[in-house]
């Protein structure tokens, strides 16, 4: 009978040679995720959570009510905290933060080894059936030799996979905060142009009956007229608008069906009294910015990549194979099974391809690393610059409307209903100056919303995970009559 213990522990060597690595580290279910927590609590001051299971999906989704509830309105921070937990597109993003830490463990394992068993002589009566019994294990040396090399790349991707879902989780909230802003802004348009509306209606009401006594020229009744016409038309817009920028943020919130109710405040804060001093802003931004922490290590893993290529240049395939055979004969009619071991390595001969491609190609991957790695450090730069030159002028420019503009409008109204009431100025220059006063009243709510939209930015110039580069664009006034 064939000692099945020695045949077994012969063909085991390969496996014995390779040793053993540990990838305890990437095989939890939140491998890697304390990263994202920790760098979204620290920025946001608020919880991202990966959802793993039906249990944790019931209790976010009582968690999301809860915070829909307490507030009669919904605040930009409980906005933010009820996307971060909510949103599945967020939660999709977490899935490639587990592929790679699965690829990651992957890469911890050891390469199976190839198994082969034979027969020869079989058929040979006196032997019973076969004659020798051949074993082979055969196993990826040069995998073995450059293990540790393919863990530490695995383990940079690794670390890019975090930052990136850590980037994701920034973005939503960036996006939410904007979205509200955007959303809130449109309502608090929606009611100056009603108000608008009803002093346009009162004006083109008036204009017919003193077309009708003759106190007043068609020409101008139709220009009473069409100016209220069109106002309409502008609130009908504002009021699309306004429903559109609730569902851009419905979206980003991952609500739906009765939870869509929720209501906005009526109006943008106030502006802040201080301004936030961002002095270093170019220096903060190159120390957090997350996507030039990911570049960075993109420029890791591409040297990484190159000495594992420069390793493998000439041998691309180095296979160890060792075998046991067992041969049966029969000597002066007693049976013997004499055994023999046996190893061979087979490799490729790098007569047509030396591998100067594949140098090449990893040579300018990391080329191309480094020039990107620079590119972004500039661009960041420039990204933080034009955020705080948004903030501060945004805020300047709302001063000036709220200071300025909004109370002389006021002021022209207000001495324009006194003449009116001293018969001084007809009805509508007093219905003119009020519309202009409405006007001015739109210009500021827009500048307010320009101001916070650059504010919102200011987080993402520092750490990444929004358009921080896209400086709010003055709109004009939807009632504008200009």
């Amino acid at each position: 009978m064939i000692p099945i213990r020695r045949l077994v522990a012969t063909l085991a060597f390969p496996i014995i040679l390779g040793g053993c690595v540990s990838g305890a580290e990437y095989a939890g279910k939140q491998a890697g995720f304390s990263t994202v927590s920790a760098t979204t609590r620290s920025v946001v001051v608020k919880d991202a959570i990966w959802v793993q299971n039906q249990e944790q999906a019931k209790a976010l989704t009582a968690r999301t009510k809860v915070l829909l509830s307490r507030e009669k309105t919904l605040g930009v921070e409980t906005a933010v905290q009820i996307a971060l937990i909510n949103n599945k597109g967020l939660q999709a993003a977490y899935a490639d933060l587990g592929d790679s830490a699965a690829d990651a463990w992957q890469a911890t394992m050891l390469l199976n080894p190839t198994a082969s068993v034979g027969l020869k002589g079989i058929g040979t009566p006196e032997l019973e059936a076969f004659r020798t019994i051949e074993g082979a294990l055969t196993a990826n040396i040069l995998a073995l030799i450059t293990k540790k090399r393919d863990v530490a790349l695995a383990d940079t991707r690794f670390e890019q996979a975090q930052l990136n879902a850590a980037l994701a989780t920034l973005g939503l909230a960036a996006n939410t905060r904007r979205a509200w802003i955007t959303a809130v802004a449109a309502d608090e348009n929606v009611a100056q142009l009603q108000i608008a509306q009803t002093s346009a209606d009162a004006a083109s009401e008036l204009a017919e009956k003193l077309g009708e006594t003759g106190g007043m020229a068609k020409g101008a009744q139709a220009r009473e007229h069409a100016f209220a016409a069109e106002l309409a038309g502008e609130t009908a817009k504002a009021r699309l608008a306004a429903r559109l920028a609730k569902e851009d943020l419905t979206r980003l919130l991952g609500l739906w069906g009765a939870d869509t109710s929720y209501r906005l405040p009526n109006r943008l804060p106030s502006l802040p009294k201080t301004i936030a001093q961002r002095d270093t802003i170019e220096a903060n931004a190159l120390r957090n910015r997350i996507d030039l922490k990911v570049a960075r290590l993109e420029l890791e893993a591409s040297a990484q990549s190159y000495g594992l290529t420069e390793a493998t240049r000439y041998v691309t395939d180095l296979e160890l194979v060792t075998g046991l055979e067992a041969e049966r004969s029969r000597e002066d009619g007693v049976r013997k099974v004499d055994f023999s071991g046996s190893a061979e390595i087979g490799f490729a001969i790098p007569i047509f391809d030396t591998g100067k491609a594949r140098m090449r190609k990893a040579e300018l991957a990391y080329m191309r690393s480094a020039n990107q790695l620079a590119e972004k450090a500039v661009t960041i730069r420039s990204q933080a610059r034009s955020a705080y030159q948004a903030y501060r002028s945004s805020l300047d420019i709302a001063r000036h409307y709220r200071n300025n503009v909004v109370p002389l409008r006021s002021r022209v109204a207000e001495q324009s209903l006194l003449t009116y009431n001293g018969m001084i100025t007809n009805t509508f220059e007093l219905l003119t100056d009020t519309r202009e006063k409405i006007n001015a009243t739109l210009l500021s709510v827009n500048a307010r919303r320009d101001f916070w939209l650059a504010d919102a930015n200011l987080a993402p110039a520092i750490y990444g995970g929004g358009p921080s580069s896209a400086a709010a664009e003055p709109a004009m006034a939807a009632g504008s009559d200009e």
